[in-house]
Parts: C-alpha cells; sequence; structure tokens
C-alpha cells in the first residue's frame, strides 16, 4: 500500500497571495526575498553566497515561486524534476491553524478574534479569569510583543511577583509565558489548558504555554511550549486516514494544532533537527498505507518573526540536505508532498507572518507543473494517493 509523508515548512511563503493587500501585506515573498538578499551578500552571518538549495530547487520550488508572483528568485533556476505548483488560502487568516486545517481539508468557516494593539489589550474578565485560575492578584503584559523581548522586560518582576506574562500579536493567540522553576512548568501547563475553553469559545485559536528558564539578563524560552487550539469544525485528512483504519503520525506542532484528533502516533523534539531525525525514521519504518504529518516550525519561530535573514537562509539550506538524504529512502509507490502553511518575509516591517501563497512540491508521483491550486487540493491529494474517501472541497492534483 501506497504511504504518504505531508511536509510542512512552516512560513515558507513564496509570495503572490491576491489578497495580500487585505493584510497589509502587498509585496510580500518569504522565499524571493531571502534569496535576493543572499544574492546580494547581505545574509553572510553562519553562510555565505547565493542561496543554495538544490533538492527543493530540483522538485520545482524556484518554478513554483516564479509561477505564484513572477519574481525572480536568485539561485533556484533549476529544471524541476518533480510535479510543482502554488497553493493559493481561503481561509481568512494567516496564522498555524488557519493552514494547517485548510492544507488537511478543512477551510475555517468563521472569522478569528484578535486582541487590539492596544494597552491593555485584553478585556477586564479575561484579566480576572487568568487570575483566578493562576491564584495571582494580576498579571504581567497584557500588550501585543514578541516573545524574547517581553520576557526580558517583564522577567525580573515575573520572578519576583509570581504574576503571569501574558501577550498577543496579530495572530489570533493568547500567550502565557511563565519561568519553568519559580512559577512551575506543570502549573502553566495547567492554567493554558483550563484557559483554553473560554478562549475558544470566543473564536481565539490558540493559547499557548511559552515556558522559560535563566536568570535576568540571560532568560531562554525552552522546548517544553504547548500550544491549545481550537478544534477544527470538521474531519480533516487526519481523521479521514484514521477512519479509513490507516495509520496516522504527526511530527511537532501537528499534534497540538489539530488538538490532538485523528492521530495515532506523536513524535515530539527539541528543535527541527530532532523532528527530521523522526522523518527519517519514519521513511523507513513507516506502515504500508500511513500518513505521516510534519511541522518544522523554526523558520517561523526563529527567524521569521525575528526578522533574521542570514538565519532563515541558513536553516532553509540545512533542511534542505537532509531533505536529499531523505529523498533516497523514499519506496516505490511513496509520495511525498512539501509545502507551507503561510509566509513570514523576514525582509518585510513588522514581526508577524505574510500573506502568501505556498508552494506545492511533490515527489514519487512523476514530472510536471501543477500550476496555481487551492490549499484544500493537497488532502484530496493526500487522500487520492492513500485511496482513501476525501471529505473537503479539494481536488485532487495527481
Amino acid at each position: 500500500m501506497s504511504r504518504a509523508f505531508l511536509v510542512v515548512m512552516d512560513s515558507v511563503g513564496i509570495g503572490g497571495a491576491p489578497d495580500a493587500a487585505d493584510f497589509g501585506d502587498a509585496g510580500a515573498n518569504t522565499l524571493a526575498h531571502i534569496a535576493a538578499e543572499c544574492a546580494a551578500g547581505r545574509a553572510e552571518v553562519g553562510r555565505s553566497g547565493p542561496l543554495r538549495l538544490p533538492h527543493l530547487d530540483g522538485l520545482g520550488l524556484g518554478a513554483a515561486c516564479r509561477l505564484a508572483s513572477g519574481a525572480e528568485v536568485p539561485g533556484l533556476t533549476a529544471a524541476p524534476s518533480g510535479r510543482w505548483g502554488a497553493a493559493t488560502e481561503v481561509s481568512r487568516g494567516k496564522d498555524t491553524p488557519s493552514g494547517h486545517w485548510e492544507l488537511a481539508g478543512v477551510p475555517v468557516p468563521w472569522d478569528w478574534t484578535y486582541f487590539p494593539d492596544t494597552q491593555p489589550a485584553f478585556p477586564e474578565a479575561l484579566v480576572a479569569e487568568v487570575c483566578r485560575l493562576a491564584g495571582t492578584a494580576g498579571i504581567l503584559g497584557n500588550c501585543h510583543a514578541s516573545g524574547i523581548p517581553i520576557i526580558e522586560r517583564h522577567g525580573a518582576e515575573h520572578l519576583r511577583s509570581g504574576w503571569p506574562i501574558c501577550y498577543t500579536s496579530a495572530d489570533s493567540v493568547f500567550q502565557i509565558a511563565a519561568h519553568e522553576e519559580s512559577f512551575g512548568l506543570d502549573r502553566l501547563i495547567a492554567l493554558c489548558a483550563a484557559l483554553a475553553p473560554s478562549l475558544h469559545a470566543m473564536k481565539v485559536g490558540r493559547v499557548i504555554a511559552r515556558p522559560f528558564t535563566g536568570q535576568v539578563g540571560a532568560f531562554q524560552r525552552t522546548a517544553n511550549r504547548r500550544d491549545f487550539a481550537i478544534a477544527p469544525p470538521a474531519p480533516t485528512l487526519l481523521d479521514w486516514a484514521a477512519s479509513a483504519g490507516r495509520m496516522t503520525h504527526a511530527i511537532g506542532k501537528i499534534g497540538d494544532i489539530f488538538s490532538h484528533r485523528g492521530i495515532g502516533r506523536l513524535h515530539k523534539g527539541k528543535d527541527d533537527l530532532a523532528l527530521f531525525d523522526h522523518l527519517d525514521r519514519l521513511v523507513a519504518e513507516a506502515e504500508p498505507g500511513s500518513l505521516t504529518f510534519a511541522n518544522f516550525v523554526e523558520f517561523d519561530s526563529l527567524y521569521g518573526h525575528r526578522r533574521d535573514v542570514a538565519g532563515y537562509a541558513r536553516a532553509l539550506e540545512v533542511f534542505d540536505s537532509r531533505v536529499g538524504t531523505f529523498l533516497t529512502r523514499l519506496r516505490p509507490g511513496d509520495l511525498a508532498l512539501f509545502t507551507a502553511d503561510h509566509g513570514n518575509d523576514p525582509t518585510f516591517r513588522g514581526t508577524e507572518h505574510t500573506r502568501e501563497r505556498v508552494p506545492v512540491l511533490a515527489a514519487g508521483v512523476g514530472a510536471g507543473e501543477i500550476g496555481l491550486c487551492a490549499f484544500t487540493d493537497m488532502a484530496a491529494s493526500v487522500a487520492a494517493h492513500l485511496g482513501i474517501p476525501a471529505q473537503g472541497p479539494g481536488r485532487s492534483f495527481l
């Protein structure tokens, strides 16, 4: 029986979303702009020269970017040897749940709740509920912020008072940062879990636990992050596969994003390299007929949000080297599908995701242009490859 590997390169957008201006993102292009900075010699930290992604480009990454946006992609000029195209999202969001759910066949049918970019950002009733659940007299933060700066700003007071650091972003999220030792990791996770149902009822997409360690001047976030995401509104590709009796493997954040629905086995790791070790193991061990769904988050979390062009380029090149080995281990009949969930252009203003089309790169199913397609077409295509019924609106491009 055929196997499928759906691999999400978190935030590796390729520009060209037709509604980008509605999100304030006209002109954003994560991949093309990184490639341009590399070619101009402005991304030389830890790497050097033009962007080098021979394996992903060989599947059609550069061609997909040119199709999506018309942009030139310096260094990515290979003639594609895989199936390639570009996908457009219809959900009214540029966040992790929207992108992943739609990739799995379920567009988001509602408008997310976003907190205003004011201080305070959160309604008094929500703050009171956090305090009640945490057993504290107040919270810190209560604003839009990025994770590292707000921990640096409020970390000392957090250690003194024990109050949780609460913040949000342009995404539909409520994030709580707390020290693993002084506040307690289990206490932080329990707080987020208890708070999540009321925020989900408000159509806030995720409650995120952001634990950190260290002392003032040397705080570090840890790998013990937990996302409590609102459940998808309909069965997803994972549910379709599980209902058909197929084993499903979730690598990285996939379990959290899908509220652990339709997941047979979960594979976590401290970083993307550890997650790729799981992918390499599963390409050797995964059961016939199985689905492996993987998310590689560090492009987004470590480099996109921090607007670190050289770091993003370096991560792409390391990932590409692992892809090369992975592709040689595919079995006859396997499908490997590489894509993304949104953009996060490190050359763009601000620190948030960018509304972009995403690449569609398929290995194991021949060569040729897929063209422009929908996010949901990826779920339909994986289902068709596995020979299971698809329940979403997508159409297979296989």
